[in-house]
């Protein structure tokens, strides 16, 4: 069998998109909301369930739904902010039309304490459980100056985690990636864009 060299795309694109959120009260608000609700943490879990040697975090797991109680209206601003990324994102591939109908499914509050991290290699659509997710987001809470990038392996590109800064990208295998391991306490907020039928 003889391989076929494919020709190199006119531009190297990664298909990770990239915003900053204009007011840092809103990545402040969100640390101040895990700050005060520790009956809400949990030891974060990974595709192979709780195993800190893949993923060492503290999460809050929410739920869209969650979001209509008032404990929880601290994240509306947020997510107003997530869906002009979401929609920008579409122009910029001219994606639109083909996935304007879908849902944000539950997503994760996150700290890393200084040692933790997400140190396996892994995608956002593992199994037939995340079969649904199109697109994963991420954002930056906090400034991390020494450690927890989140690096992609496929593209050898890493990211510093800088406040307010949020990524979009695709949840498969294509968008392999790690967090490494931070020296300093990092936030994030993360979930998925899914397919309508899995909210």
């Amino acid at each position: 069998m003889k391989k076929f060299t494919i020709p190199k795309p006119l531009e190297g694109k990664s298909f990770i998109g990239g915003w900053q959120i204009e007011k840092d009260t809103i990545c402040q608000s969100l640390i101040e909301f895990f700050e005060n609700n520790p009956a809400l943490h949990v030891e974060g879990e990974s595709y192979n369930g709780l195993d800190k040697k893949i993923k060492d975090s503290v999460d809050i797991p929410l739920n869209p739904l969650d979001l209509k109680k008032d404990r929880y209206s601290v994240f509306n601003k947020y997510m107003a902010h997530l869906n002009e990324c979401y929609w920008d994102y579409l122009k910029s591939f001219k994606l639109e039309k083909q996935f304007k109908d879908v849902h944000i499914g539950p997503f994760n509050l996150q700290k890393y304490n200084p040692g933790g991290h997400f140190k396996s290699w892994h995608s956002e659509r593992m199994n037939i459980i995340s079969a649904s997710r199109i697109f994963a987001f991420m954002t930056y809470l906090n400034n991390v100056n020494d450690g927890g990038e989140t690096e992609f392996y496929y593209f050898g590109i890493k990211i510093k985690p800088v406040q307010g800064l949020t990524l979009i990208w695709p949840s498969e295998w294509t968008h392999l990636h790690k967090g490494s391991i931070t020296n300093e306490t990092k936030y994030i907020i993360t979930g998925w864009i899914n397919f309508p039928d899995n909210i």
